[in-house]
């Protein structure tokens, strides 16, 4: 329960001279003049002005025992928090070189220094990214168009999926994968613009010898929907998660040749890139370091024929000469369905930078060698993790101090003898720092040392300036000790913070307090769930002591089962139903186990969707237009038998403590679909006269008065006709898919570019 300070007394002036006048006819009845100008009066109000104050300073007594309660309580107030920032490095006009920048490099906004937290590689190259953007509803004129132009050529083209090469521009908005043909984007590697080429027969062999096996830092900033979000308690993503997620390729040519299918599309081979990402891409902003391969690894194909370009599995087709003529080699990058990433901008040459002030050597005076002493940083709140503390005594002996969670866990200053110091006690060498405060406190001797009297006492540390180190875009430059290198952070700093008041930490009591990253109750598992960084997630249902293989033992006869179904948000190939593939549950599986508990079986799976056809028909009313209410129908009935809640109503993403989720999640789990539910459904549509008949029906058989769902089952539309009149018979809507449930299969789309027209 929260803590709530008890009030000493409640009374305020009002109360206090409407209390005392009241009292006046019984022990003076002789004074009978209670105007605001009898003198009685105003020295009642004098005296109730005076006792307001005195009853103000009372209550501030529990006041200042709160923040005691959230030490005993061991939630400390948080430290102001540092700015960070994206800041992209370029080398506009010094040799094609590759340079390395190693960490901590001096940055500064003005007169907020800044240090970037990571080395890299200075590549001398320019980067462009690509999507291919398919084209809406194309013509069967320009179909027949593309067809007829690959036949001229002798090539066959069934089934094109005609898109467009779409450099990322983000003044013009954010770069999202799931939107392109291929749920992925491409990095061009191009040579810079004052470089000239080399051999006519490999003019980029230099620019290729300075990438090989390097480092690639690409900055990523994904799109973020609200101005604030709560990390979840152990951080962020994993790298290995986002790995899964999203894959790094370059092309794998064989002696430089393209290899083509039996059915004459272009085969490239594509070999995988290491990358590491110890970020969120789809919540935070960060650096992947993509490890290149050797210089004889960056060719392209020398083989690709105009029509070539673009196809299928090959990079874009660029439509600038000029730039075409500088590409060294491209990077594709592919993102699974289930990855939340939308970027708001990317590029290379990226390191992140933080904001921070350092205090070199600050003298803290001599100990002297009573317990639990004290010491105070000047510079507070310091920047957890930063304090470096050592000592030297009068004999000239130095020690580095380590900080500890908790001094009592510490051995002792000199082991009493025959005492077994636990092997897993902290150091005798040890102190405890509040960062917001900047406190440090010493042992007893008992658990921790003492510093000895004449020891000197000095600490390192690190402090930032909080939310004023959250500049706007283009703020921060390159410092002095960069010489011919140029810096810059293409968007505003993000993340600075002054430090925690009492009142906030407070707030925090009953969320540290609940059981919110172990999963033990159902509430547990479905808001860990939600957490899970790097996913983004549409559905979670928690099914306890049920097992999906042994569903015939009834929902809460397997003990020791927990069943999680999991949907993500979307799904391009399946947008009504999606599913869920091998890398979202993957990603879910590597941030639930560690939090479960031993003895639990954790199974996680998507849904089973059961194929419906229904079949509708109507008559419209007066002064309704049919096209409308038909609409109108089908979306009510599409988002009644929705898996998926609508928008806004789902689970809410991240939530300060445990509470009720929205009612409405989608079709309920184990709720059968009824024929004359369905009907009722229609019937409340606006401009619905009547219904003049609703069929039901799965993939195979008659039509059914209700179909039942059972375990993780969810229905699935496969089939929706609404018409003015009579219903159309099911076997005619499931026509000769009727037999399997499947849409009829044809020929896979193959990716074919769209060519500008030039004048």
């Amino acid at each position: 329960m929260p803590i709530n300070p008890p009030v000493v007394d409640d009374r305020d002036y009002a109360a206090l001279v409407s209390e005392t006048l009241a009292r006046v006819p019984v022990h003076t009845p002789e004074w009978t003049n209670f105007n605001a100008a009898d003198p009685g009066v105003t020295l009642v109000q004098l005296f109730a002005f005076l006792t307001e104050s005195l009853i103000f300073r009372a209550n501030q007594i529990p006041e200042r025992n709160r923040a005691a309660f959230l030490n005993l309580l061991g939630i400390p107030l948080q430290p102001a928090q540092p700015a960070r920032a994206l800041v992209q490095f370029t080398n506009k006009n010094g040799p094609g070189l590759t340079r390395s920048i190693a960490a901590d490099a001096d940055l500064a906004a003005g007169a907020l220094p800044f240090r970037s937290l990571m080395g890299l590689d200075l590549l001398p190259v320019d980067a462009r990214l690509f999507i291919r953007r398919p084209v809406a509803n194309p013509s069967p004129e320009l179909l027949d168009y593309y067809k007829l132009l690959y036949a001229s050529l002798g090539q066959s083209l069934a089934a094109p999926a005609l898109y467009e090469s779409v450099p990322f521009d983000p003044a013009a908005g954010p770069l999202d994968p799931a939107g392109s043909i291929d749920n992925g984007f491409w990095i061009g590697l191009f040579a810079r613009e004052r470089d000239l080429p080399g051999d006519p027969a490999d003019p980029w062999a230099g620019i290729r010898d300075q990438l090989g096996g390097r480092i690639l830092s690409l900055g990523l900033q994904p799109v973020v929907s609200d101005g604030a979000r709560t990390l979840p308690p152990q951080g962020s993503a994993t790298a290995s998660a986002a790995e899964e997620l999203i894959r790094f390729h370059i092309a794998k040519p064989e002696d430089g040749k393209l290899r083509f299918a039996a059915d004459g599309r272009p085969a490239p081979d594509w070999a995988p890139l290491s990358a590491r990402f110890g970020f969120d891409p789809s919540r935070e902003a960060g650096v992947a370091q993509v490890t290149l391969p050797p210089a004889d690894a960056l060719k392209l194909w020398d083989n690709l024929e105009p029509l070539d370009a673009g196809v299928g599995n090959l990079p874009p087709a660029i439509g600038d000469a000029k730039l075409a003529d500088r590409l060294v080699t491209w990077v594709r990058v592919s993102c699974s369905p289930a990855a939340a990433l939308r970027l708001a901008w990317a590029g290379i040459n990226c390191a992140l930078a933080e904001q921070r002030r350092e205090v070199r050597a600050e003298p803290l005076g001599e100990g002297d060698g009573s317990p639990d002493q004290t010491r105070r940083l000047a510079k507070a709140p310091v920047l957890a993790g930063s304090v470096v503390l050592t000592s030297i005594t009068a004999a000239g002996t130095e020690t580095t101090w380590t900080q500890v969670p908790d001094l009592l866990d510490c051995a002792p200053e000199v082991a009493a003898p025959g005492q077994v110091v636990p092997a897993w006690a902290g150091p005798s060498d040890a102190y405890r720092l509040d960062p917001e405060s900047g406190e440090i406190r010493f042992g007893d001797g008992l658990a921790g040392r003492r510093p000895q009297a004449g020891e000197r006492l000095q600490a390192r540390y690190q402090h930032c300036d909080g939310a004023a180190g959250n500049v706007g875009a283009g703020a921060i430059k390159a410092g002095p000790l960069l010489g011919g290198i140029e810096a810059s952070n293409p968007l505003p700093a993000w993340g600075g913070a002054d430090a925690e008041r009492v009142a906030d930490g407070e707030r925090q009591i009953q969320r540290l307090l609940t059981h919110r990253d172990r999963l033990v109750t159902a509430e547990d598992f479905r808001s860990i769930a939600w957490r899970a960084p790097g996913l983004d997630i549409g559905r979670i249902e928690v099914l306890p002591a049920w097992h999906p293989d042994l569903a015939t033992a009834g929902m809460g006869h397997v003990p020791g089962v927990v069943t999680l179904l999991a949907i993500p948000a979307q799904d391009a190939r399946h947008p009504a139903a999606p599913r869920s593939d091998a890398a979202f549950l993957d990603a879910l599986c590597r941030w639930l186990d560690p939090r479960r508990l031993v003895t639990t079986e954790l199974v996680l799976r998507g849904a089973d969707y059961k194929g419906l056809y229904i079949s509708v028909g109507l008559d419209i009313a007066p002064g309704h237009g049919a096209a409308d209410v038909i609409a109108a129908v089908r979306a009510r009935l599409s988002s009644h038998l929705a898996p998926l809640p609508p928008d806004g109503l789902g689970f809410a993403a991240e939530p300060m403590v445990y509470g009720e989720a929205a009612d409405d999640r989608g079709w309920p789990l184990g709720k059968a679909v009824a024929a004359n539910a369905l009907l009722a459904e229609v019937a409340r549509v606006a401009g619905v006269e009547a219904v003049t008949g609703l069929e039901l029906a799965l993939s195979t058989g008659g039509k059914r008065d209700e179909v039942s769902i059972t375990g993780i089952e969810l229905p699935e539309i496969l089939g929706l006709s609404v018409v003015v009149g009579p219903p159309v018979p099911i076997a005619q809507l499931r026509g000769d898919s009727g037999s399997s449930g499947a849409p009829p299969s044809g020929p896979p789309l193959l990716p074919v570019p769209i060519v500008p027209e030039t004048c």
